[in-house]
């Protein structure tokens, strides 16, 4: 295994609430308007310090999209999803976009916007739906 390089951000960041790893700027944020089965959900135009996974058909709210979740590369939790295809042409501009549930990542002021369906049933793959 090669050795792990992981960026620093400066400024209003968002990161990994496990690991405290980088993930965004709050400059970077597209919509604070997204839902997932976690409560909210922040699109943004880039992050950072993620891997990402394998692509899957996923239905959410606002139709079928070509998805892949994305992973903290400091502790391999998952944060989120990218977008990688939207089928219906409103939806297109999500298309390169991330979102990061928060409930999985610590907002810039440190906040931990937890959610009480994680006490209770664990995380979990998360979408829209």
């Amino acid at each position: 295994m090669g050795r792990l390089f992981v960026i620093t951000l400066e400024g209003s960041i968002y990161s990994c609430k496990h690991c405290r790893t980088h993930l965004a700027l709050s400059d970077d944020i597209v919509s604070k308007s997204f839902h997932c089965r976690h409560g909210k959900a922040y699109l943004f135009d880039k992050v950072v310090n993620v891997t990402l996974g394998e692509k899957e058909e996923r239905m959410m709210i606002t139709g079928l999209h070509t998805v892949v979740d994305i992973f903290c590369v400091g502790c391999c939790s998952i944060v989120g999803w990218k977008y990688e295809a939207a089928h219906e042409k409103t939806q297109k501009y999500k298309e390169g976009k991330f979102i990061l549930e928060r409930f999985k990542v610590l907002g810039p002021d440190g906040s931990n916007y937890s959610s009480p369906q994680e006490a209770i049933f664990g995380s979990s793959d998360a979408d829209d739906a």
